[in-house]
């Protein structure tokens, strides 16, 4: 039979529809007056067109420009003040009339009104990225559904399939693979799901991605009550899909896989696993799919004399909640995004903190990022049908570019640190911001201000609360290199001492050792870690040549920085995995393989395109880059350049058995 393309299978029964529920209205005018007052205006206009049908809504002088980001986003889509007086009248006149009509149940839109909408909140001349977005706002169907199930394919009912990880991608894979009804096991070492966000347990630890944008395309959560989520917030939600999806029972938790093997006769995977117990378990799997993220692994420098502190040593990713730091002199090695949210969180408890930067990271002013939504925002949420899944889409349309337009390098352009004029104003703004916030501290500004150009590596979400820190009178920002430690001290390059109790390593983790510390053993006992040799690379971040039937989510070169979020890579590459599987099952395949000469090709114009970006050409270090100074983690393009190649599955690149 021949797959079909224009329609999705109907979903395997779950229950994330419940995400969507929203309370009746049985508020005054005044209170939906002020309540729309708190609104994020073109989100709200989407969500009350698609409610009523009312064109007035989406007039064109209420269509939100949407200038490119800076440092900052435009307020409200960069509408302007007469836009959003009128978008809030018609708004809480809709509203009204909603409630007064009795709230009634939201009518199912037709496919195009929606894409009437979609073209309202984006900017002309993006028609190209319908489909995505499409995919993205995942109505009137779950638009990432599989087109095929085991129903259309007898064979398909014997196969067996390993999903390595239950974090966003874990849980994306698992939900796409029932939704085909075909055998599946989730490997998950810890005892719970979550992956990074059930390890990372650290004071202060929460996004620095909007958080409606952080999630699940066929998961979409009303309710969020921050603008970036706190981790219990987040494992809370994936708890939520995982139970609303369906899929608890096919994930396997203190179950930590070791090793893979390929069996060349039987076009198989064996599976091994262990748990804590130290109970091993060997299984064979017709296709393995690694869900293990790109932050997996802690990393903890080699330090001299390691061995011989008597402190505590605790690393941001495992942290040890029965330390005490209270009182104590406290050092925090490395200032990246963990380290910024560990800081402002400990630094009036210890006695002492003493900060030892390498490189000073890059700020972006964000003046809510501990905040809650606005009262009025959070009602909003809670009452209109669909007004988180449309502010999702808003933040997900505002993400596709992000600042990729900041960080392009003009080959023209020179000066000793920005990369092109965009990149320069981008410095200038960043640095109107540090040089206001240590004005009375020259000492401090000269230490805090980076000399690499902004984009070059991760930027941080500033709110002021880190500046603070670093100004209060028991934290010391240490920008000497570390020489050696000792029993209880940490000694600098410059001969100082630094007397500590308890050092943090906020040193991030193992980004380019992808799929570490797994053994993966493919056709013929190759080994892939050695075949790597510390340089990951892989066909469209999903499959290496020699290693049939196993593919991979955040793979190398897929990581997104300054545009989009690693969800929604994650979903292109699961439903990407599903289509060659079904064109497998669809042409009597038992295995699929990427030949080389595609392989070393995308690998090739991966390496060029890193070039064109700031983090290709600065020699800053940063987990962007392998130990070879190869921008191996990074995606150097835009979403919908990703978006295109894997929306569809084109059989050429392989070779088939």
């Amino acid at each position: 039979m021949s797959l079909p393309h224009e329609e999705a299978v109907p979903a395997a029964a779950d229950r994330l529809h419940q995400f969507d529920q929203v309370a009746p209205i049985q508020a005054t005018d005044e209170d939906i007056r002020a309540a729309v007052n708190d609104a994020e205006l073109p989100a709200l206009l989407a969500a009350l067109a698609m409610l009523t049908g009312d064109e007035s809504l989406l007039a064109d002088d209420l269509k939100p420009p949407s200038p490119s980001m800076t440092s900052r986003i435009s307020p409200q889509g960069g509408m302007s003040a007469a836009a959003q007086l009128k978008a809030r009248a018609l708004a809480t006149e809709a509203l009204i009339a909603y409630r007064n009509a009795g709230c009634p149940a939201p009518q199912a839109p037709s496919a195009p009104w929606l894409d009437r909408i979609v073209q309202f909140m984006i900017k002309s001349g993006h028609e190209d990225f319908m489909n995505l977005l499409r995919h993205e706002l995942n109505l009137p169907k779950d638009a990432g559904a599989p087109t095929w199930s085991v129903n259309d394919f007898p064979a398909a009912a014997k196969l067996r399939v390993a999903v390595i990880g239950s974090g966003f991608a874990g849980i994306a894979a698992a939900h796409r693979l029932k939704q085909t009804g075909l055998n599946f096991t989730v490997f998950e070492k810890n005892a719970e799901v979550g992956g990074v966000w059930w390890e990372n347990t650290y004071p202060g630890c929460r996004l620095d991605t909007p958080n409606f944008a952080y999630s699940l395309s066929f998961g979409q959560k009303q309710d969020w009550t921050q603008h970036f989520s706190q981790q219990p917030d987040i494992i809370k939600y994936l708890l939520e899909v995982v139970d609303l999806a369906g899929i608890r029972p096919h994930i396997r938790c203190d179950a930590e896989v070791q090793s893979l093997t390929y069996n060349d006769k039987a076009a198989t995977w064996t599976v091994s696993s262990r748990n804590k117990a130290g109970v091993a378990r060997e299984e064979e799997f017709h296709f393995v799919i690694t869900a293990m993220g790109l932050l997996n692994r802690p990393s903890i420098p080699d330090f001299k004399g390691l061995d011989t502190f008597q402190g505590a040593l605790i690393h941001s990713a495992a942290w040890q909640s029965d330390v005490q730091l209270e009182g104590r002199r406290v050092a925090l090695i490395g200032t990246g995004a963990s380290a910024f949210q560990i800081g402002p969180e400990i630094f009036d408890k210890v006695e002492q903190l003493s900060v030892f930067q390498r490189n000073p990271p890059w700020m972006l002013p964000t003046p809510t990022y501990h905040d809650d939504l606005k009262p009025g925002m959070q009602w909003l949420l809670q009452h209109v049908p669909s007004y988180g899944r449309w502010f999702r889409f808003w933040q997900v349309w505002m993400g596709v570019e992000g600042r990729l337009h900041l960080v392009g390098v003009d080959p023209e352009w020179k000066h000793p640190v920005s990369v092109s004029a965009a990149n320069e104003m981008l410095r200038q703004e960043c640095l109107e911001t540090l040089e206001r916030q240590f004005a009375d501290r020259p000492e401090l500004l000269h230490k805090v201000t980076p000399t690499y150009p902004p984009g070059a590596k991760r930027m941080l979400r500033d709110n002021g609360t880190w500046p603070a820190m670093l100004k209060s009178a028991n934290v010391a920002l240490v920008t000497e290199g570390i020489s050696h430690l000792s029993e209880n001290a940490i000694h600098t390059l410059d001969g100082q001492t630094h007397p500590v109790d308890v050092i943090i390593c906020a040193t991030g983790f193992k980004a380019a050792d992808f799929l570490y510390p797994l053994q993966v053993l493919g056709a013929g006992g190759a080994d892939l870690h050695a075949q790597w040799d510390g340089d990951c690379r892989a066909y469209m971040g999903i499959t290496v040549p020699g290693y049939p039937n196993l593919f991979m989510t955040s793979g190398p070169n897929t990581g997104v920085v300054v545009n989009g979020s690693a969800i929604f890579f994650s979903e292109c590459q699961v439903e990407y995995v599903l289509r060659a599987i079904g064109h497998m099952l669809d042409h009597g395949h038992h295995s699929i393989e990427v030949r080389q000469a595609p392989y070393e090709a995308f690998n090739a114009y991966m390496d060029e395109s890193n070039k064109t970006k700031a983090w290709g050409v600065s020699t800053v270090s940063s987990w962007y880059k392998n130990r070879a100074g190869r921008a191996a983690q990074t995606w150097p393009l835009g979403l919908l350049d990703y978006w295109k190649l894997t929306e569809g599955f084109t059989p050429e690149p392989y070779d088939f058995s």
